[in-house]
C-alpha cells in the first residue's frame, strides 16, 4: 500500500511495559498509564502496584494484568521479567521519591529500560549512586519532567536557540499552588502525608515537589546552566517539617559573553493558584513568555515591535513544536498530552535500540543528567536557606 509516494513500512510491536506504584487511589500512576496508552507505543503488562500484596494484586486486577505478573515488591518482578520470553522492556517508577533508587536499580542492572517521575531520588547520595549505574546500563534512563513536552515549550527552546531573542539576560519561572495551606498531611490525605515526609520526599517540600519543574522548565527553555543561587525556604504551615514556599535567586554560567540571572518562585501555600506554572525569558533582542493555563500559545516580543501571540501548529511554528502536536491548530492540547510526548519520545529511543538503529536527533526527553541537575538544586537550595539565604554553588 502507497501513502504519498512511499511504501507504508510495518510498525514495531509495542514496547512491553511494567509499572512500580500506581496501585488504587493514586494519581499519578493514573497519569502515566494515560500518558504510555496515547500514542499507543506501550502495552501494560505487569507491575508491582503497591507496597501492600493485598492492594497490589487488587490493584494489578482493576487494570487487567495477569495475575502471574502482578508481583508483590518490584525486585521479584525486575528477576522474574528479566528470565521471561516476553517480559517487559521498560518500567514506569511511579512511586514516592524514597523509593526511585531501589526500584530503578534493580531494573537497570538486568537491562530494562527506566521511565521514572521526577525528583531523580530522595537523596543526593542516592542520585550519585543511581547516575553512575544509570552511565554504566545499556538500557535508558528517561525522567518524567512532563511540562517540557508541551509544544509551544519546545517553540520557546527552538527560538531561544536559534538567536530569536538574542543573547539570554534575565529567566523567571514560578510554580505556585494552594493545596497544603492548611496541614492537609495530619487529615488522611495520603498524597500530603509523604510529600510532607522528609524520609520518604528528600530533602525538599515545595522545592523538590514543584521547585525541581519550575528550575528544569527554566533551564530547557533557556540552554543555560546554573552556576550558584541563593535560596529563601520557609515551612509557613505549623509543625511541617519541609519547606512549603521557596524563593530563589540564580545565576547562571557565562554564555555569548552574559552572565544571565534568574528568579524562581515556587509556593504550595498560595491561595487562588492551582498549578501555575509559568516560564518568562529575556533576551537582547527580545522576550518569550508562556503559561501552563494557556499551553497552546507562546507570547514573543521582538524587541520596539509589537507583542505576537504565537499557536500551536499555526503561523510560525517550529518543526521542533509540530513533531510532538498531535491534532490541527485550534483544537487545544494539554497537560496529558505534554506528558505523554514524553512517553513517545521514550518510545523512539527504546525501538531504535531494539532494532539497533540511532535515534533520531531530534528525539527529546529528559535524562538522567537532568534528573542530577534537580537534585543538586535542591540541595543547593536547602544549603543556601540554612545560611540565611548566602550564595552557594551548585
Amino acid at each position: 500500500m502507497a501513502i504519498e509516494g512511499k511504501v507504508a513500512e510495518a510498525r514495531q510491536p509495542r514496547i512491553r511495559l511494567g509499572m512500580v506504584g500506581g496501585g488504587q487511589g493514586a494519581f499519578i500512576g493514573a497519569v502515566h498509564r494515560m500518558a504510555a496508552r496515547l500514542d499507543d507505543q506501550f502495552t501494560l503488562v505487569a507491575g508491582a502496584l503497591s507496597s501492600t500484596p493485598e492492594k497490589a494484586q487488587a490493584s494489578g486486577l482493576e487494570l487487567g494484568l495477569d495475575p502471574a505478573r502482578t508481583y508483590a515488591d518490584y525486585r521479584q518482578m525486575a528477576i522474574r521479567e528479566a528470565k521471561l520470553k516476553d517480559g517487559i522492556e521498560a518500567v514506569a517508577i511511579v512511586t514516592p521519591n524514597h523509593v526511585h533508587y531501589e526500584a530503578a536499580r534493580e531494573f537497570l542492572k538486568r537491562g530494562i529500560h527506566v521511565i521514572c517521575d521526577k525528583p531523580l531520588t530522595s537523596t543526593l547520595g542516592d542520585a550519585r549512586k543511581l547516575k553512575a549505574l544509570a552511565d554504566e546500563s545499556e538500557a535508558l534512563f528517561i525522567l518524567t519532567h512532563n511540562y517540557t513536552g508541551y509544544p509551544m515549550v519546545r517553540q520557546a527552546r527552538a527560538m531561544v536557540a536559534k538567536g530569536d531573542i538574542g543573547t539570554v539576560r534575565l529567566v523567571q519561572v514560578e510554580y505556585p499552588q494552594d493545596w497544603l495551606t492548611d496541614a492537609v498531611e495530619k487529615s488522611g490525605s495520603k498524597q500530603a502525608e509523604w510529600r510532607t515526609d522528609p524520609a520518604r520526599s528528600g530533602a525538599g517540600g515545595s522545592t523538590g515537589d514543584i521547585g525541581t519543574h519550575a528550575y528544569n522548565l527554566g533551564a530547557f527553555v533557556s540552554g543555560l546552566e546554573l552556576e550558584e543561587l541563593a535560596a529563601d525556604l520557609d515551612s509557613f504551615v505549623e509543625g511541617r517539617a519541609l519547606d512549603d514556599n521557596a524563593h530563589v535567586m540564580m545565576r547562571f554560567k557565562e554564555k555569548d559573553g552574559v552572565r544571565a540571572k534568574g528568579l524562581l518562585w515556587c509556593s504550595q501555600v498560595a491561595p487562588g493558584h492551582e498549578n501555575g506554572l509559568q516560564v518568562r525569558v529575556y533576551g537582547t533582542k527580545g522576550g518569550l513568555e508562556w503559561t501552563q493555563k494557556d499551553p497552546n500559545y507562546l507570547w514573543y516580543t521582538p524587541f520596539g515591535q509589537p507583542k505576537q501571540l504565537l499557536t500551536r501548529m499555526g503561523a510560525g511554528a517550529l518543526e521542533e513544536a509540530n513533531r510532538v502536536s498531535r491534532i490541527p491548530s485550534g483544537h487545544p492540547e494539554g497537560y496529558l498530552e505534554g506528558f505523554a510526548t514524553i512517553y513517545a519520545e521514550a518510545a523512539r529511543a527504546i525501538q531504535a535500540k531494539r532494532s539497533g538503529s540511532k535515534v533520531d536527533p531530534a528525539v527529546t526527553y529528559p535524562t538522567i543528567d537532568d534528573g542530577m541537575k534537580g537534585m543538586l538544586f535542591v540541595d543547593a537550595c536547602v544549603r543556601s536557606s540554612k545560611r540565611n539565604g548566602a550564595w552557594v554553588s551548585v
